[in-house]
This record gives C-alpha cells, sequence and structure tokens, in this order.
C-alpha cells in the first residue's frame, strides 16, 4: 500500500526459526526527529511544548474539546472515577471480560464493580444484561471496547439516560477506531485511551482522559498533579503525580500523525489472517465488522471450539515451541482470586467469559508484523489444529 513502511526482514530460510513476537511496534515516522529535539532544547519534563501539542491533537481526533496526558490507561481510569465523584458504595456497571484495571480504579475509589457477560460473537459486554444491574446504588456504565470492535454504544447511552448515569467510555482498544462514523472515545461523559507499546497509537507507556466537560477536565489536570493550589506548594486534596513527559508525548504525536495508515496495515493483517484460517472448523475468528463498526484488529484474537482436545494455553504452548508469540486472552473479573478475597462476585457465573477465558487467545498482530511472518504463523497454527 502506498505510504506504508514496514521493517524489511527475512523469516524463511536461514530465519525461519526466529522468534515472531505477539507485538512489535512500528516507529516509522517522526519519532526520532522529535525526539533529538526534546534532547537538544532539554525539555524532557511533562512542561515541555509536545505534551501540550499531543494533547490537543489527540483530543481532536477523537472530537473532544479536552485531552489530558497521564502515565498510563490504568491512571486514565482511575483519574475518570476519581473526576465523576464516585466513591464509596457506588456502583458501577462493566464486563466481567475485561483488564483488571477497570474493577481496580472503582475498587480503590471505594466504589464497587458489577458484572455482566461478553457477547459470545463480538466479545465485548452483553448490553442486553445491563439494566437488570442497576440499583439505587448505581452511578455509572464503563463500556470498555475490546480487542478492536466496539461495545454497543447505542444501548448504552440509551440506558444511561434513562437512568440518570454516567457513563466512562475505555477505549484503550480502540484507538482509531469508528462506531457508525464517529470515534471510539468521543461517547462517554469522560473517555481513557492507554498507549502501551501494543497500543494503534503509543509512548511505551502512557495514557490520556478526554471530555467534552470543562469541569471535569479541571479536575483531571488538579488531580493529576497532586492537587497543586494556588500556592503550589499547599494542598487542600490529596492528588498523585500522573504526568506524562515530554518524551513520551513527542513519541506520541508521531504516531498520531501516522495513525490511518496503521489502521489500514492492521485491517490488512486481519484480513489476510482471515483468508488463511476462516475453514478451519475447530477456531472462532473475530468478526470483520458488525452492523455499527469495522474491525480494526487491534489483536488477532482466536477461540478453540471445545470439541478439540486442546485448550488455549496448551495451543499457545505448542505456538511458543515454533517460536510464534501468542497471549491468553482476559481472564474474567469474577474468577480474578484477589478479588474473590475481598469477598466480591460469591456464586456468581458468567459462562461466555469463562468459555473464552480458557479457549482464546491471539497471534501476531503488531503493526510491525511482516507478510511472511503472519504466514508462517497462520500456517504454523493450522498444523497444531490438524489442517
Amino acid at each position: 500500500m502506498v505510504g506504508l513502511v514496514y521493517p524489511q526482514r527475512q523469516i524463511y530460510g536461514a530465519t525461519v526459526n526466529t522468534y515472531i513476537p505477539v507485538n512489535e511496534p512500528l516507529l516509522a515516522g517522526n519519532e526520532k526527529k522529535y525526539l533529538i529535539d526534546c534532547v537538544e532544547t532539554a525539555w524532557v519534563s511533562s512542561e515541555g511544548p509536545y505534551v501540550k501539542k499531543f494533547e490537543d491533537s489527540f483530543s481532536a481526533r477523537v472530537h473532544r474539546q479536552h485531552g489530558i496526558s497521564v502515565t498510563n490507561g490504568t491512571t486514565a481510569l482511575e483519574l475518570a472515577v476519581i473526576a465523576l465523584g464516585i466513591g464509596d458504595g457506588d456502583e458501577v456497571i462493566m464486563p466481567t471480560f475485561t483488564i483488571i484495571s477497570c474493577a481496580a480504579a472503582v475498587i480503590r475509589a471505594g466504589g464497587i464493580p458489577v458484572l455482566v457477560d461478553c457477547d459470545p460473537a463480538t466479545w465485548n459486554m452483553d448490553t442486553s444484561q445491563i439494566t437488570e444491574k442497576i440499583t439505587s446504588r448505581t452511578k455509572a456504565i464503563m463500556a470498555v471496547h475490546i480487542y478492536g470492535l466496539p461495545v454497543d454504544m447505542d444501548s448504552v447511552i440509551k440506558i444511561a439516560e434513562k437512568n440518570n448515569l454516567f457513563i466512562i467510555e475505555d477505549a484503550a482498544e480502540a484507538i482509531g477506531t469508528l462506531y457508525k462514523g464517529r470515534p471510539c472515545g468521543s461517547f462517554g461523559d469522560i473517555s481513557i485511551f492507554s498507549f502501551y507499546a501494543n497500543k494503534h497509537v503509543t509512548t511505551g507507556e502512557g495514557g490520556m482522559v478526554v471530555t467534552n466537560d470543562s469541569e471535569l477536565a479541571d479536575r483531571c489536570r488538579y488531580y493529576r498533579n497532586l492537587c497543586f493550589g494556588k500556592e503550589r506548594f499547599i494542598h487542600e486534596e490529596l492528588g498523585t503525580n500522573m504526568r506524562m513527559t515530554n518524551i513520551q508525548a513527542a513519541i506520541g504525536l508521531a504516531q498520531l500523525e501516522r495513525l490511518d495508515q496503521t489502521i489500514s496495515r492492521k485491517r490488512l493483517i486481519g484480513s489476510r489472517y482471515t483468508e488463511q484460517l476462516q475453514d478451519i472448523s475447530l477456531i472462532q475468528l473475530p468478526p470483520a465488522k458488525t452492523k455499527y463498526a469495522e474491525n480494526d484488529y487491534w489483536v488477532f484474537g482466536l477461540v478453540v471450539d471445545q470439541a478439540f482436545s486442546l485448550d488455549a494455553k496448551a495451543v499457545m504452548g505448542l505456538l511458543g515451541e515454533k517460536k510464534i508469540g501468542s497471549r491468553p486472552f482476559f481472564w474474567p473479573m469474577h474468577e480474578q482470586p484477589v478479588l474473590r478475597r475481598r469477598g466480591l462476585f460469591a456464586g456468581e457465573a458468567y459462562p461466555v467469559s469463562e468459555r473464552i477465558a480458557r479457549r482464546g487467545f491471539y497471534i501476531p498482530c503488531g503493526a510491525a508484523l511482516t507478510d511472511g511472518q503472519l504466514d508462517r504463523a497462520a500456517e504454523t497454527l493450522r498444523r497444531i489444529l490438524g489442517f
């Protein structure tokens, strides 16, 4: 594709046994140029000019008035929860199939995560289960876009408006994804992103909170910066340091400049994998699209049928022996030992999430993945599954 630049690496012949990582970021834009500028100007802290440039550019990309950069996606969630005033005894409805950061942010604020199962086709939260979980203590719905496909946001918005609930939108895995033509991250009262190394825009570690609410944005900036008041070292509240550095923001800005190219490449990866694996009856592939979105394949996930003798862990082990990287799916919140020890989710069962957590995994799909590496990964998987 014109305009795309990829690492030129041979993976057959002498290098056929080279390990293929599950993700390798592509740093092929202005990253080096902007980093040199940071070093030469000595602006390396959170006070540097790239922080504001990145915040403004990113928030504009997702149609938001305010962007508040932070250290990572986890702190972005914590900041969003704090800014909304969620505290002791407040309930937040969220998917059980997600990363633990979502539940941890609510628990650390004194709130209670309330869970729903996921949809078996998209692996996103089953929005039909939300209403039955609403109580007088419910304060927000946390909608988490999973693996490159968005949640059914029309349903979430309708329920939230009817019940006067906040929406926290976790778009960490949906940078550049559109829902009915509108950017993910533009739907919540407050929305968050992660810029970890495997995201479509990476700063190594990093995150962003976005909102159209000026008061929420001010609260986020306040708590992000140790709750400094008018007099710098006098504090009325306890905040924390969640500031992004100028170096991180410089990388992020360069990555953002190439986001459209990254999305195009990821969709080509998804299409190529689908073409090579779609005839295997023993695995469920991610849908290329839904009625409201096209998959941007943040990861290329697979679910092994229960009729196959091996579970995800066993298949991943065999892939590893052939030097093919892979990662397991999320482990459900209601089965997390640390949360069960807190007395949460006793007796709760979510069968779809339980099944895909045990049978699901994803294979190499980073933006720097070459076609040759992809073909080798797909062929190795076919052989493991007996096809």
